[in-house]
């Protein structure tokens, strides 16, 4: 579904190489965990995927599907089915969160060519996805994300995955800032997305969140590249054992 070749990317303002010629394969149905230490380019990985203008792909690839998507904006990337969950959701003030939901939904459909939702599907569909994240309806009332705790956050942007149903969840260090309890709850809501036609990239530092969406395979990031790769008894050596060996193999 995803393929990654020998992708090299820099900060378009200075010009600072982030990626260094990446390589990685995740298939339909598979949740591949991204790891690495602090500055290996994790984030920057997942802002390239959706298409942040911040970055500029100097040589390589990216498919989705079989199609090139380096000429696609974030709007044509999401209509393709690619959601990003931020490590920080952004604040938008004046926004309520129902009808953030609203535009992006029929937004999505208007690009793929469907009619948009009636008020009362619409209402119903968030209703669901809502109660099965636990969230209070008169939370979507509220500005998006302004006042939100951490774990509101989080839950607010599964919730748009849930509605969205993309094709390829990018998750973006999820697990920032959550207690325990508000972890379960969005790993739940995230495991409840896991189906045989959508893959998953998950960035993470630690192993706490592998305990909860277990993965199909773990890919060390260094330097901008993959270095090592296993399945999610890789994960369980890097929290007992620390990244200095794998880092020292691929010196």
């Amino acid at each position: 579904m995803l393929e990654i070749k020998n992708l090299h990317a820099r900060i378009a303002e200075d010009g600072t190489e982030i990626i260094r010629g990446l390589n990685l394969t995740v298939k339909a149905g598979e949740v591949a965990a991204i790891m690495g230490p602090n500055g290996s380019g994790k984030s920057t990985l997942s802002y390239i995927l959706a298409g942040r203008e911040d970055y500029e792909v100097t040589e390589g690839d990216i498919l989705f599907n079989g199609e090139s998507i380096l000429e696609m904006d974030p709007a044509e990337r999401a209509a393709k089915g690619i959601f990003l969950a931020f490590q920080y959701p952004m604040e938008i003030p004046g926004v309520a969160t129902m009808e953030f939901l609203k535009v992006a939904l029929n937004s999505q459909r208007k690009q793929r060519g469907e009619e948009p939702l009636k008020v009362a599907d619409l209402l119903a569909r968030v209703k669901k996805a809502a109660g099965e994240l636990q969230m209070d309806m008169g939370m979507l009332k509220r500005p998006l994300n302004v006042g939100f705790s951490g774990g509101e956050k989080k839950r607010a942007e599964i919730l748009q995955m849930k509605l969205l149903e993309p094709k390829l969840c990018v998750l973006d260090e999820t697990d920032s800032g959550l207690d325990i309890d508000a972890l379960k709850i969005v790993a739940d809501g995230v495991n409840a997305l896991r189906s045989p036609d959508r893959a998953m990239v998950v960035i993470t530092h630690y192993q706490r969140l592998l305990d909860y969406i277990v993965p199909d395979s773990v890919h060390v990031l260094y330097k901008g590249q993959v270095v090592k790769s296993g399945d999610k008894t890789l994960a369980h050596t890097l929290e007992a054992e620390g990244y200095a060996g794998v880092l020292g193999e691929a010196a």
